[in-house]
């Protein structure tokens, strides 16, 4: 169930709430594995500032990352849990399919509705830091493909926090880091190799005086859906104006959220989607539709034949006749699906990026 209460408060403990000391916040996608083995590696072993990873998994795949990095450094990594206190010198990784949640110095680990098409996905994490942690919070994103986290480090941002964006000339998928650069106006832009020296340098800085900016409502109801609230109780709709565009998980009607210049979508089920997972995710169903209507069709040549053989062996020939000319009729149709399959693009921000470059470079030459 969703927290009910979303502010900070003091804490005496262990426990690394709004009052204690920074936090940092990272999300990463493909390619994202061997940079925070790089990261990880590179950090001093007694680097105490909390470290909380968000990093694009199949929901079916178990999760090594937090044995993978407990091998390159004595900084404990592990999968979060619910409900579990966030600790100095620790690193948390969000597990398989489970939203990453922050507040009030504990997690929140959730089967809330998917952002962008993943759970774990990174904006849930930065948005939630940036709403219990204001200017104490240090956002990362890495390398990765669309746009997944640029929404998030938009709030981390807002919400007076610190942001960084590995050059996406030293990722191995420079889309995320690229597209949050584009859309946040980010504080450093640096290589994997430089950033454990970054963080190092901001969190020996004094803590700034906490300031958390103005607690939104629409942030407090996004947090509130990927803990697992009720999308439309929660105002999503009033968050939002209604489009004709319909949720590509399960078919809701979609509102269009605007932060700053950021554009998003999110149905009344929970599902959100950027423009770039949006136009990927919509495309992708264009295929697999096609896919379905050459499936029914060629079982409809297959029962217009059987019917036609039927009725020949019956000694009804017009009738024979007749379904077999309505199965050749039908095999004529499913050729011009197949051409609009072997044509339909993917498309997504990148794609259509690479074929403005390839035409200017083929004017060039």
């Amino acid at each position: 169930m969703p927290d009910k209460n979303l502010e900070t408060k003091e804490k005496s403990e262990n426990g690394v709430n709004s009052a204690s000391q920074w936090i940092i916040v990272i999300g990463a996608s493909a390619g994202g594995f061997e940079a925070f083995k790089t990261l990880v590696k590179k950090l001093p072993s007694d680097f105490s500032t909390p470290i909380l990873i968000v990093w694009h998994l199949s929901p079916d795949v178990q999760g090594v990352l937090p044995q993978v990095l407990n091998r390159v450094n004595k900084i404990f990594a592990a999968n979060a849990y619910d409900g579990e206190e966030i600790e100095a010198h620790r690193i948390y990784v969000a597990p398989p399919n489970r939203h990453l949640l922050v507040n009030d110095g504990k997690m929140s680990v959730t089967n809330g509705p998917k952002e962008n098409g993943f759970r774990p996905a990174i904006d849930p994490l930065f948005r939630s830091a940036a709403y219990a942690y204001g200017n104490r919070v240090i956002g990362v994103i890495l390398s990765g493909a669309l746009d997944d986290g640029t929404a998030g480090l938009w709030t981390v941002k807002e919400y007076n926090g610190i942001a960084i964006v590995q050059d996406p000339m030293d990722a191995e998928v420079p889309s995320m880091p690229e597209n949050a650069r584009r859309g946040v106006n980010v504080d450093y832009c640096v290589g994997i190799s430089e950033l454990s020296g970054l963080l190092v340098q901001l969190t020996k800085q004094p803590l700034p005086e906490m300031t958390n900016g103005k607690k939104d409502q629409q942030t407090k109801n996004e947090i509130q859906i990927a803990a697992g609230g009720d999308a439309l109780q929660n105002g999503i709709y009033d968050s939002g104006t209604l489009t004709p565009f319909t949720c590509p998980e399960c078919n809701g009607v979609l509102a269009k959220l605007q932060n700053g210049n950021i554009v998003r979508y999110r149905c009344h089920t929970g599902h959100a989607y950027s423009i770039d997972a949006l136009l990927a995710a919509l495309t992708e169903r264009i295929e697999d539709g096609l896919y379905n209507a050459i499936r029914g069709i060629d079982e409809s040549i297959i029962l217009l034949n059987h019917l036609g053989d039927h009725y020949a062996e019956a000694n009804q020939p017009k009738l024979a006749a007749l379904y077999f000319r309505k199965a050749k009729d039908a095999g004529d149709r499913v050729i011009l699906v197949r051409d609009a399959v072997l044509k339909h693009e993917q498309l997504n921000k990148d794609a259509l990026e690479n074929t403005i470059n390839g035409s200017e470079a083929k004017k060039t030459n």
